[in-house]
């Protein structure tokens, strides 16, 4: 999980230093480890030294050895790529080294348009094996924009998962909505007993917080174990919060 904070933190300092290390002598070295990827949205480190990269088309790609491995990953689910939605992120349980499982969330076709679902399953050579879905936004609807959608174990072993708003605002204020929120499951899907809006009527109790526009990013603070998340506001008002 380190790694996940270590980049987007790495990527904020970049952007926020770019003045201060051009008053200095540093100099940033870049350096290619991947080419010939379409669209990479996600990615996450494997014990073994791995990286899985998902490209939102619809593909999980790998590197390995410093090398992107030319075929993909064999036994995904059907992806509906529209728009910003397709294959989006991807996450390894925190016991992965036990179990094997690799969480990815996509953009899928439902009744009444799409939604932003969550699989997980296992990595057998180059194909995804014991595939089963664990969430599905409800409801699904039209249009390509705002699927969220980051995945993120914290320290206790929860899963959050980061849903968009779809492009329709209202929807983010419905606590019976999925649409606009961030979620918390077991790693298997179910809901735990101490979500804050488990027992009230009419609401969907995979909801953890609220009323968010399209939380695209997420990660653990490496020191506090917090999970920040951060959602694109309309031409500016970008947000960090802090659970």
């Amino acid at each position: 999980m380190k790694n996940g904070f270590a980049i987007i933190g790495g990527l904020l300092l970049l952007v926020i230093g770019l003045q201060a290390v051009a008053a200095t002598d540093e100099k940033i070295e870049v350096v290619t480890v991947a080419s010939g990827l379409e669209h990479p949205w996600g990615m996450a480190f494997l014990p073994d030294g791995r990286v899985l990269i998902t490209e939102r088309p619809g593909r999980l790609r790998i590197i390995e050895g410093g090398r992107l491995i030319p075929k993909a990953v064999t036994g995904l689910p059907q992806i509906a790529a529209v728009g910003q939605g397709g294959l989006l992120d991807v996450a390894i349980h925190p016991n992965y080294l036990e179990n094997g499982w690799i969480y990815l969330s996509f953009s899928a076709e439902g009744k009444g348009g799409l939604g932003t679902e969550v699989v997980r399953g296992r990595l057998r050579g180059m194909q995804l094996v014991d595939v089963e879905t664990i969430f599905k936004v409800e409801k699904k609807s039209s249009g390509g924009r705002h699927f969220g959608s980051r995945l993120l174990f914290d320290r206790k072993g929860y899963l959050y998962i980061t849903s968009g708003e779809r492009g329709d605002r209202p929807r983010a204020q419905d606590l019976d909505d999925h649409a606009g929120s961030v979620i918390r499951l077991h790693d298997d899907g179910s809901v735990p007993a101490d979500n804050p809006f488990v027992k009230r009527p009419n609401t969907k109790p995979e909801i953890y917080s609220y009323g968010h526009r399209n939380p695209q990013g997420m990660t653990l603070h490496p020191e506090t174990g917090e999970v920040w998340t951060h959602e694109h506001g309309p031409q500016g008002g970008d947000e960090i919060n802090i659970r």
